[in-house]
């Protein structure tokens, strides 16, 4: 008995402690987006971004990037991992392999944050029509809006939610923290590669990621929640015909 309620206690102790973790960087992510917003798209910040995007280039040659040969190389296919092609088909083998599971809301949890996080992200560039900056050469070809970026927002959708949907079928905390950390930590690789070919601004990327986040820990939540709800209706109908008896 002592065993099974100090069982309960830990786990609602890291149920609520993960809440409040998505709570705090969703309402923070929220804030952080809504400042650049405000203040970066004014641009406050322009000055410390074209220095920051220098700082990457030779003093004497802004084409030629800092570094061997090979980083520009490994940017760009770092910078490739959150490309639309390469999110979409492994969202779309992900989804699969989840309904041949037979795991239906796993697959549609990916499915809508990373449809909605395209549309969110085509929806807030048509919105702001950010130019894309010319302080230094770029080094790949884009032609869309600047802000948010792109790649760092759908990669942080797409791999956030993987991270916690993998996650979930674990039952170590340290795997469930290193997941989500690795997933964190590919998005932040992906919005520095953008940054470093220079075809976006410093809060390009700081917005990508924020909304990015955002819109994954709601649709996660959302999902959860309806699970829980489904659950809980599912085990009061069990119950009913016993009761009855």
């Amino acid at each position: 008995m002592l065993e099974t309620l100090k069982t309960l206690r830990e786990r609602a102790t890291w149920t609520g402690f993960v809440a409040v973790c998505i709570a705090g960087t969703f309402c923070l992510s929220i804030w952080i987006f809504a400042e650049l917003v405000d203040d970066a798209l004014g641009g406050d910040y322009l000055v410390q971004e074209e220095q920051i995007m220098r700082a990457f280039r030779h003093a004497d040659d802004l084409a030629k990037p800092l570094g061997p040969p090979w980083l520009v190389d490994a940017a760009r296919d770092m910078s490739a991992m959150g490309g639309a092609l390469v999110l979409a088909l492994l969202t779309l083998f992900v989804v699969i392999f989840e309904l041949l599971r037979g795991r239906r809301r796993a697959a549609l949890l990916l499915a809508v944050a990373t449809l909605g996080g395209l549309g969110l992200s085509t929806g807030l560039k048509h919105g702001f029509h950010r130019e894309r900056p010319h302080a230094v050469p770029h080094l790949t070809t884009e032609t869309s809006a600047s802000f948010p970026s792109g790649h760092s927002m759908l990669s942080s959708v797409v791999y956030l939610t993987l991270g916690s949907l993998v996650a979930r079928t674990l039952k170590q905390r340290r795997l469930k923290i290193f997941l989500v950390s690795i997933a964190f930590f590919v998005a932040f690789l992906i919005g520095v590669s953008r940054v470093y070919l220079g075809v976006h601004y410093p809060t390009d990327v700081i917005a990508g990621w924020t909304a990015g986040t955002a819109w994954a820990l709601l649709c996660w939540t959302v999902v959860s929640w309806l699970q829980g709800s489904t659950s809980e209706h599912e085990a009061s109908q069990t119950h009913e015909p016993q009761a009855s008896r």
